[in-house]
């Protein structure tokens, strides 16, 4: 596993990350990691740079409306058909 990036600037970043979509610092840091991964970068200032467009994209789809926590929970929260009658409790 790999040693955590302690560099302030890059977990300011990623908290916004986490803050803008609704998950945890870790999960952010993931998702910059996997993205860092994919384009076969390994240095520090290039995660940062990925973690500002992956923060720029989710507050682009946020101001858009596509991208909103309580919009998301809504829709898991949706019963399906064959489960509207479904009790979780007596």
């Amino acid at each position: 596993m790999m040693a955590a990036i302690q560099d302030h600037a890059y977990l300011k970043i990623c908290a916004a990350l986490a803050s803008e979509l609704s998950i945890s610092l870790a999960s952010a840091r993931r998702q910059v990691d996997l993205a860092a991964l994919k384009e076969g970068v390994r240095d520090l200032e290039a995660r940062k740079v990925i973690a500002n467009k992956l923060l720029d994209k989710a507050k682009t789809l946020s101001q858009e409306g596509k991208l909103s926590a309580g919009k998301e929970l809504d829709r898991l929260l949706v019963a399906l058909g064959q489960d509207e009658n479904f009790m979780v409790e007596d």
